[in-house]
């Protein structure tokens, strides 16, 4: 029974949406990574695993210095945000962890087809493997998509 409701739930999940809301949610993250100083950036061990970037948690908030406030906010919900990825990357099995890590959390924007050539894996094992930690990754940000049912 257990099976049957996890591919029933599979199955009620729209694919390509949900692949596009992952795919903004690890441009994001790229986009974050522009904006935090490059010895605070999440480090790739040898296994793929990333390391926690650190907190701010001396932030200056002067109610004078409304600038000051914004910015603040915006690091801490960067911070919060890129550990959530992290997080959510780090519960993938190892090969897709680095697919992830290489193709969409680097700073630069390799293609497909060279990260599946550095890692030694076919085309088709990359794109299913991809598929797979796209999914992965949608359930745990909870950002899957789901089919809308036809009006009757």
């Amino acid at each position: 029974m257990k099976k049957y409701r996890q591919l029933s739930l599979l199955r009620d999940v729209d694919g390509e949406k949900t692949k596009e809301a992952v795919e903004a949610a690890l441009e994001k993250y790229r986009i974050y990574m522009l904006t935090v100083p490059d010895e605070w950036l999440p480090k790739v061990t040898q296994t793929y695993h990333l390391d926690v970037p650190p907190s701010q948690t001396n932030a200056f908030r002067s109610s004078t210095e409304s600038a000051a406030i914004s910015k603040a906010d915006f690091e801490r919900e960067r911070d919060e945000y890129m550990n959530r990825i992290v997080r959510a990357v780090n519960r993938l099995t190892k090969l897709q962890r680095e697919l992830i890590v290489k193709r969409y959390m680097s700073v630069e924007e390799p293609r497909d087809y060279d990260v599946y050539n550095e890692m030694c894996i076919s085309e088709s094992k990359y794109y299913r493997e991809r598929e797979r930690a796209f999914y992965k990754l949608a359930f745990a940000l909870r950002i899957e998509v789901y089919k809308e049912e036809a009006p009757v």
